[in-house]
């Protein structure tokens, strides 16, 4: 399979990953809830999914599949980061406005660097494998 397909099925699979966690949560609970009974959610960590989700399935029909894994990447490590920042998410609150907790910080860290291979290694490895 060709890295552009791979992106393209990246984007549209964490699209809809992102979509489905988004819906499952305003549905349960947006207000301190926990999805799954371990993963802490409001409104606005939901609608930054579906947004997320959105994008992902968009960038999966353009060109911008690659970026998309790019962008997630890098604001995913960020949000993993300052999550581990207490003074940063005092009472679970990161910033004062998403609802996180140590398996939230976990699979954000998780997800970027996935994301961050696909985005940025994967390109590199196939430019290599050609020369």
């Amino acid at each position: 399979m060709n890295t552009a397909k791979i992106y393209r099925w990246f984007a549209l699979v964490l699209g809809i990953v992102f979509i489905v966690i988004g819906i499952l949560g305003l549905i349960f609970d947006t207000n301190h809830g926990a999805l799954l009974g371990i993963f802490s959610l409001n409104l606005v960590h939901n609608l930054i999914h579906v947004i997320f989700g959105i994008l992902g399935i968009i960038a999966a029909y353009t060109h911008w599949s690659r970026l998309y894994a790019r962008i997630v990447g890098v604001i995913y490590l960020i949000v993993g980061i300052l999550g581990f920042i207490p003074a940063l998410a005092p009472g679970g609150m990161l910033l004062g406005l998403v609802e996180i907790n140590l398996a939230d910080n976990i699979l954000h860290v998780v997800i970027a660097l996935v994301a961050l291979y696909v985005g940025f290694a994967l390109t590199s490895r196939s430019k290599a494998a050609i020369a």
